[in-house]
């Protein structure tokens, strides 16, 4: 969400910003909505007190026996009051309009952010690991997991298209997968390990920012909840509503929870294999911080992502996303991509964002500086640590054998009780 007297005192930068992203300026259309609104609002509160200030002057006239005047006081009071409920009811009505508007705004670009239309355009920041090389032609995952519990008839026929199940050694290396994510961020790392909920109300979707704008890519159940697409939405929230105090940031949340995709907008791609399911476990990172704090933070998240996949030896680039190809709620993101040799190309594995204080405004989580009366709006990060199911697509690539074995990474085989291959049936 924006502020509107930001965008009033600096409209050429808000309407800049949006040029960025490729939007037409609005600056000028919500400053004009917003003069309405305020003008109603002022006309509001001026018949409030004058209808005050002749309430308590009719008792004064009656006490002097001005009766005549007491009684142009009553009918002014009345005629007040009869035009009260509709002032009453235009000012919500263009504070509601203004609110929508600006909450189907998306967040500024930050200035480090490079321009572009699209994928083709993010910027190469770094690559880290090298390649492995097979002696024969390497396989992709979807012909490599099924001699090892990657079951994707079952799942589908049980559930339908994108889903799948999982079976024996694969289960184990996913849920080893997961459990070392998260130990690492927790023990490592200083995140604060959270099992939240996994349906959540409008309000919790509408702060993160995919309501109203991307209620498609959600699934909603009968009785109004929404089924998490990311553990961001009920991590974050967890400060909704808040005034914290400044002591108390930096908060780090992190969790491993399922997450729930409609893939409305992904119609067609990745339909084969394990890499767009609409069910799929995915560890989240979530810090709330201070303005000052956010851009170090943010580049301490994506380097936590990024030791997660060179502890588990797979070959990864960061890419900083430009202005088109960023998320709504975004000022800044990095993507890691992970290496795939069945592809033979690097695929996303982790988003690690910014928000600045975009969610927090919808939310209205706000700290209180030391040694100040006035409260300002944190900052929110988030950031995959890993997607779960990514990372094993990428180890089942990264660690096949020439027989349709797979590898356990060293990292991982504690997890396993010393296992260190995974051997098809």
């Amino acid at each position: 969400m924006h502020d509107i007297r930001s965008i009033r005192e600096n409209p050429a930068a808000f309407d800049e910003g949006l040029s960025r992203r490729g939007l037409p300026a609005q600056a000028e259309a919500l400053a004009a909505l917003d003069e309405r609104r305020r003008a109603v609002l002022t006309q509001l509160q001026a018949g409030q007190a004058r209808r005050n200030e002749a309430s308590k002057a009719i008792g004064a006239a009656k006490g002097k026996g001005d009766h005549a005047a007491a009684d142009a006081l009553m009918a002014e009071v009345a005629t007040l009051k009869e035009a009260m409920p509709a002032l009453e009811a235009e000012e919500k009505t263009l504070a509601t309009e203004l609110d929508t508007a600006l909450a189907a705004i998306p967040n500024l670009p930050a200035a480090d952010v490079p321009p572009g239309d699209g994928e083709n355009d993010n910027a190469l920041v770094h690559v880290r690991g090298e390649p492995a090389s097979f002696a024969y032609p390497a396989r992709e995952h979807d012909s490599i997991g099924p001699a090892i519990g990657l079951d994707f008839e079952t799942g589908a026929a049980m559930a339908g298209a994108r889903f799948t199940l999982l079976r024996g050694p694969v289960a184990r290396l996913h849920r080893a997968l997961g459990q070392f994510m998260l130990d690492t961020l927790t023990q490592q790392h200083g995140f604060e390990e959270v099992v939240p909920p996994l349906l959540v109300r409008d309000e919790a979707v509408y702060g993160t920012g995919q309501l109203p704008k991307f209620a498609e890519d959600l699934f909603r159940t009968t009785d109004g909840r929404w089924l998490i697409p990311t553990a961001e939405v009920s991590l974050t929230n967890i400060v909704a509503g808040q005034i914290l105090a400044e002591k108390e940031l930096p908060l780090r949340f992190a969790a491993l929870t399922p997450c729930f995709r409609s893939e409305a907008g992904a119609a067609g791609r990745d339909t084969r294999g394990y890499i767009r399911q609409h069910q799929f476990e995915k560890v989240e990172m979530v810090a709330i911080t201070t303005p000052e704090a956010s851009d170090a933070e943010h580049e301490a998240m994506t380097g936590h992502a990024e030791g997660i996949l060179s502890a588990l030896g797979l070959p990864f680039r960061r890419m900083k996303l430009c202005t088109g190809d960023m998320g709504f709620s975004v000022a800044r993101t990095y993507d890691l991509e992970v290496w795939l040799p069945g592809q033979t190309r690097y695929r996303e594995i982790s988003s690690v964002s910014t928000c600045t204080d975009f969610q927090a405004r919808r939310m209205n989580a706000r700290y209180r500086p030391e040694g100040e009366k006035a409260t300002r709006f944190v900052h929110t990060l988030n950031g995959s640590g890993l997607a779960v199911g990514r990372t094993l697509v990428a180890v089942l690539e990264n660690y096949q054998q020439d027989n349709g074995a797979v590898g356990v990474p060293p990292v991982l085989q504690p997890y396993l009780g010393g296992l260190t291959m995974l051997e098809p049936k």
